[in-house]
């Protein structure tokens, strides 16, 4: 029998039997209670079923073409099935640009009903046809730019995504959308991505060709880890900073913090809020076809992970936007706030996405994992070469690798503990290292992943079998298996402009390999040759150590401390030449695109640095006076300089000086201020405090008094 098979029968009996017999009030798991998922997805079994009404099929919808010829027969199907579902309204929803830390849901959407009215009858009707579906409309100029449009040449663009699918939630079908501009400039996060979707598949398909294999077509797999801190709400609503930036910009340390990594990994406790708000998390996902499969407590108190199964990169992130949305609805039904900036508060771990990268044939060939492409292709050499242009793509661009990880709450992730520095190395593992050094020297034949046996020495747990390799959880950009992941990614960030770059540079060396075995080089020599020139980014060391980040930075290894430098490098002539080169974005795109996250940073720190002046004047000050305690004279001179610094920001002449200006501010004055108010917690009673303390928000298992099963 089947996996599937077996699963089914067994199913089955579990229902009709055991479930038959369970005393009053309890339950037992069974496939049943998924009978749901993907129910709110128009993919599949669902889409097909009201295709057929309509004389197609759900196979339509894998043609982008269906656009063009059969919107009215989709759009139908659509009106249908939403209203069998009580979705009477629809939207076109996209992914504006600079919207991480700020925008709830990272997206842009307008409701509109599926009705028509008859204005002489006075009637009502459903009206939703193909012209509705294929194309929106909106105001481009009031979403972040960079100077790509303005208030007199406003008009901004929707076109439905065919890659990623069509759903709905609640009253409202979501159109997964492009958004771009009049004269067809990217104004979104999505499309730069879709752009680089087609140079890695049309490079990577003439590379592999050229190697005797002949792929339909190659496609991006990620797969996502997404961490949140979940905290009490009535304590978040007693702290304006939360609130209004989602980090915390003061506040005395607990007396406990992660010291013991109790955390991490502990049971999902009963008796708090936090499980069955994931639970409930978990199965709003369900519905809308997004498998969000694991779940765990993480290393900081009340921070906490969800992971789903791998997809294209399209669809991955279409529906990691709309997990980031749920968590943050769900968790307030539970009397929780979710947190998911990159670092809410001081000395424990932030939070980050793991993005794990691969690169798939469109019949399901991973081309990271030797044995299936060795095996597809026929050609021993086929892994080492492509592995050898993902190296060279790391070391030639680590500066664009940089530049997608560059949000605002990642300044204070990079290189603590929880989070690689900002030194783009890539990690392989010894066995892989030796491997790829052996074929750089001319030596033949394929790489066999090694696994060894492991006896714990108990007869009770029989050996067991384990990866040759360890992991490097502080190399920014490892090497684990089947995939690459980026390690350093934040996570708020909506990660379109990261897969945007691995895309795109990776894309670029298979054109430049391509092009000098059509020049008449072997596929090996070519590929020896860029290793030679690129092994220093290889580095299976301690990237925490200074020692090795010393080593790495005299190497040429690329390293950017400053995430407002990182962005910088956007425009630079290497990088604008790149994008043009590759069709994603035109040079005017990446200077727009620079300005607009230099000012998404500067709001960024804006609204921190007059939070800490509301706190300060409306908390802190009154509360040392009350207590006749505190450093006073420290935090009314603090008040002037905050004001003062932020005065000379708005003074500033280009997106890029009020940047530099937001980083000083934050990263030097605010700190040395953070200080003073953290001295003042430490001498006022806790009754006469009246900001919420570390304490309150950090520790639901041992505070939650509320709570009641």
């Amino acid at each position: 029998l089947s996996c599937f098979c077996l699963i089914e029968m067994l199913s089955r009996v579990f229902n009709s039997t055991a479930r038959l017999a369970a005393p009053a009030g309890k339950r037992f798991a069974s496939l049943a209670a998924y009978e749901e998922y993907g129910s709110a997805l128009f993919k599949g079994d669902v889409a097909d079923a009201y295709l057929k009404a309509h004389g197609s099929s759900a196979a339509l919808l894998d043609d982008p073409t269906w656009t063009e010829h059969s919107a009215d027969i989709v759009a139908a199907a659509v009106l249908d099935w939403g209203i069998d579902n009580g979705a009477d309204t629809y939207t076109h929803w996209f992914q504006p640009m600079a919207a991480s830390g700020v925008r709830h849901g990272l997206t842009g959407q307008v409701h509109n009903k599926m009705l028509e009215f008859d204005r002489t009858t006075g009637k009502v009707a459903f009206d939703f046809k193909g012209k509705h579906l294929i194309r929106g409309e909106t105001d481009g100029s009031s979403f972040p730019n960079g100077g790509l449009r303005a208030t007199h040449t406003a008009g901004g663009y929707l076109a439905v995504d065919t890659s990623s699918n069509i759903f709905l939630r609640g009253d409202t079908i979501f159109i997964p959308s492009a958004f771009v501009s009049y004269y067809g400039a990217a104004l979104d996060e999505k499309t730069p991505l879709l752009r680089s979707n087609e140079a890695l598949n049309k490079e990577g398909c003439r590379l592999l060709k050229l190697m005797g294999y002949d792929p339909k077509s190659l496609v991006a797999n990620i797969g996502l880890e997404q961490e949140i801190f979940l905290i009490p709400r009535d304590q978040y609503l007693r702290r304006m900073d939360l609130q209004m930036t989602g980090r915390t910009i003061m506040g005395k340390n607990a007396p406990r913090g992660q010291e013991m990594c109790d955390h991490y990994m502990a049971p999902l406790s009963t008796a708090q809020p936090a499980l069955e708000a994931m639970q409930e998390m978990q199965a709003e996902c369900w519905k809308m076809g997004i498998p969000l499969k694991t779940r765990h407590r993480e290393v900081a108190p009340n921070q906490y992970e969800f992971a789903p199964l791998f997809g294209t990169n399209t669809t991955q992130i279409d529906q990691n936007v709309m997990v980031m949305q749920v968590i943050e609805e769900v968790a307030a039904k539970h009397g929780l706030a979710a947190l998911l900036q990159e670092k809410p508060f001081n000395d424990v771990n932030g939070s980050g996405k793991h993005n794990n990268w691969s690169i798939g044939t469109a019949d399901g060939v991973n081309l990271l994992n030797p044995d299936q492409l060795n095996a597809a292709s026929g050609n021993p050499d086929a892994f080492a070469v492509v592995m050898s242009a993902i190296v060279a793509a790391v070391d030639e661009h680590g500066d664009l690798m940089r530049m997608a990880i560059a949000s605002p709450g990642n300044d204070f992730r990079l290189g603590a503990c929880e989070a690689p520095p900002a030194i783009v190395s890539t990690y392989l593992g010894d066995d892989m290292t030796a491997y790829m050094e052996g074929f750089k020297d001319g030596k033949t034949g394929e790489y066999k992943p090694g696994v060894k046996k492991m006896d714990l020495g108990t007869s009770s747990v029989l050996p067991i079998s384990i990866p040759a390799e360890d992991r490097n959880r502080t190399s920014p950009f490892p090497y684990g298996g089947a995939r690459f992941e980026f390690r350093a990614v934040g996570s708020a960030q909506n990660v379109s402009m990261v897969n945007t770059v691995l895309n795109m540079i990776t894309a670029q060396k298979f054109k430049q390999f391509a092009d000098a075995i059509e020049g008449g080089a072997s596929p090996a020599d070519v590929a020896k040759k860029a290793l030679s020139d690129h092994w220093k980014v290889i580095f299976n060391g301690d990237n925490y150590d200074e020692a090795n980040q010393e080593k790495l930075t005299a190497d040429g290894v690329w390293r950017i401390d400053s995430g407002v430098e990182a962005i910088r490098t956007l425009s630079s002539d290497k990088n604008k030449a790149i994008f043009e080169e590759m069709g994603v974005m035109t040079g005017e795109e990446c200077v727009a695109r620079e300005a607009a996250l230099h000012d998404h940073y500067t709001g960024t720190v804006e609204m921190e640095a007059l939070c800490m002046v509301d706190m300060i004047n409306q908390h802190i000050l009154p509360s040392c006076r009350d207590a006749e305690c505190g450093p006073v004279s420290e935090l009314e001179a603090a008040v002037s300089t905050l004001k003062s610094a932020v005065a000379a920001i708005h003074a500033a002449e280009t997106e890029y000086e009020k940047a530099q200006l937001a980083r000083v501010l934050r990263l030097e004055t605010m700190v040395d201020i953070r200080e003073h108010c953290d001295a003042a917690e430490e001498v006022v009673p806790a009754d006469m405090w009246t900001l919420a303390t570390y304490k309150e928000l950090l520790f639901l298992d041992q505070t939650d008094a509320s709570y009641v099963m």
